[in-house]
């Protein structure tokens, strides 16, 4: 089956003609083919984004409210045959994609409604008989570089703020799963203005950069590697265009000698598998103290080798193939390296004999590892957990922070000071305590260090899609002592 590119409420070809194919990662199979975009589609893109927004920039708050209730409702009456969507290209359990759908109508609603309340302020005057007025004004056309991991979960993390601060976007999906956002689009085709809201698929080296380079378009948000984040700021700096990135990261877990063992463990066997381990916020490092290590490791081990792997349409799975075979073969080369360099593997590490076929690999546990290993200061984005001991709070938290990333972390501890006190120190974007992996549509959402730039949720992500204007009043309409 073809698909074609969303642009100004039309399905179009690549000018081109080219396309690429989409698998199923349970199968291995080819289901679909999407356009191979390049510069024309990405300019024709803009150009219906741009005459758009004369008209959708200028709406109130208000009148941009109903079209982004109407997604959200739209979105959840067709969340049956969407998740099923994102299953069959990405793996993910059907369940768990259920919750995206569940999520983008969320964020549409929220957004829908904190645009029409954050539409400016009034600050004190300078003078008397004078008045400041901040308004909030959009950018234009934001180009948005959506993740394969959450494709219509992350789409609403981009999507709903910047629709509401008035703004038209152009977003191009993972080569892994277009056809999430291209189905979504056919489903809500006829609810948005044309060009309000524009679906242009393609390769990241090809159609990416080429959002990133266009000059028309203003602000790039984009989910991502480290690497890939980088060449994106240094694209986009030739326009100075604003970047807002949301990168990887090496979360950690800290389990003190207080900690329940058996909710600590079955706390991060989920935070560490959930999704095949694709997460930014995965846990990929276990900080453990000494006196509890042996029997939390086991602990671990046992929920670890529970986790049932398998078809993605069936509810009883907990864990779905990986999404390709590149990120099959890059845990397998992880796995491999860190058994080179010392590691010890405690369970899994290996393709499972069931299923037959499919991307699969299973949960994965190794300890005896040092604090330079790859596996440790690099992210995996893979299945696969690390664990070291450790003897004290403070040890704890130098190991969080030892590495380039700065995205999310969790300890496990009944005493609230000590978490507190670690939430204090540790340089992360957010901190879970007790329950991994959690976020709140009110909160910021985002890293530190080299795991990003911005904010997502919140007012904080509302703010990233718009510039701030001031306009200065003088109702006393008199000369200055200070004029010339």
């Amino acid at each position: 089956m073809n698909y074609k590119n969303f642009i100004n409420n039309e399905w179009l070809d690549a000018d081109s003609g080219k396309t690429f194919e989409v698998i199923n990662p349970f199968t291995e199979k080819v289901i679909a083919e999407v356009p191979a975009s390049g510069k024309s589609d990405i300019n024709k893109s803009v150009e219906a984004a741009q005459s758009a927004f004369k008209i959708w920039g200028t709406m109130t708050a208000g009148s941009r409210r109903e079209y982004l209730q109407a997604l959200a409702q739209t979105s959840l009456d067709h969340a049956d045959s969407l998740a099923k969507t994102i299953s069959t290209e990405m793996g993910k359990p059907l369940k768990d994609a259920m919750t995206e759908l569940e999520d983008l109508s969320e964020y549409l609603q929220y957004y829908s409604e904190l645009a029409r309340d954050q539409v400016g302020r009034i600050v004190s005057p300078v003078e008397k008989k004078s008045m400041s007025l901040i308004r909030y004004e959009p950018y234009g056309v934001v180009g948005c570089i959506i993740p394969w991991n959450y494709p219509l979960s992350l789409m609403g993390w981009k999507l709903a703020p910047a629709l509401a601060a008035g703004n038209t976007i152009i977003m191009k999906p993972s080569e892994i799963t277009s056809l999430s956002l291209l189905h979504w689009a056919e489903i809500i085709s006829d609810i948005m203005p044309p060009g309000v809201l524009n679906i242009v698929t393609g390769y990241g080296a090809e159609a990416g950069e080429e959002i990133v380079k266009h000059p028309s378009i203003p602000i790039i948000t984009f989910t991502g590697s480290v690497k890939t984040g980088k060449r994106i700021a240094r694209l986009a700096a030739d326009n100075l265009k604003k970047v807002s990135l949301e990168l990887g990261g090496k979360d950690p877990v800290i389990i003190c000698d207080d900690a329940d063992i058996s909710v600590a463990a079955k706390g991060t066997s989920w935070g560490g598998f959930v999704n095949s381990g694709q997460v930014c916020t995965s846990i990929e490092r276990v900080y453990v103290y000494n006196s509890v290590a042996d029997k939390f490791t086991e602990a671990l081990v046992e929920e670890a080798k529970k986790v049932k792997l398998g078809d993605p349409m069936d509810e009883n799975t907990d864990v779905g193939p990986m999404a390709s075979k590149a990120q099959l073969k890059n845990t397998i080369e992880k796995v491999a390296l860190a058994k080179k360099e010392g590691a010890r593997l405690l369970t899994g590490g290996e393709r499972p004999l069931e299923p037959a076929r499919g991307y699969f690999f299973t949960p994965t546990i190794f300890d005896r590892v040092k604090p330079d290993m790859e596996i440790v200061t690099e992210e995996s984005f893979s299945p696969v957990i690390p664990i070291q001991k450790i003897d004290s709070l403070d040890e704890a938290v130098r190991m969080a922070n030892s590495t380039k990333y700065g995205l999310g972390c969790t300890i496990f501890t009944k005493d609230i000071e000590r978490a507190l006190t670690a939430a204090d120190k540790i340089k992360s974007g957010t901190v879970c305590i007790n329950n991994p992996l959690m976020e709140n549509i009110a909160a910021p959402f985002g890293g530190m260090k080299q795991s990003g730039i911005g904010r997502e949720h919140g007012v904080e992500a509302l703010e990233e899609f718009r510039e701030a204007k001031h306009i200065y009043i003088d109702y006393d309409h008199t000369k200055k002592s200070w004029w010339f």
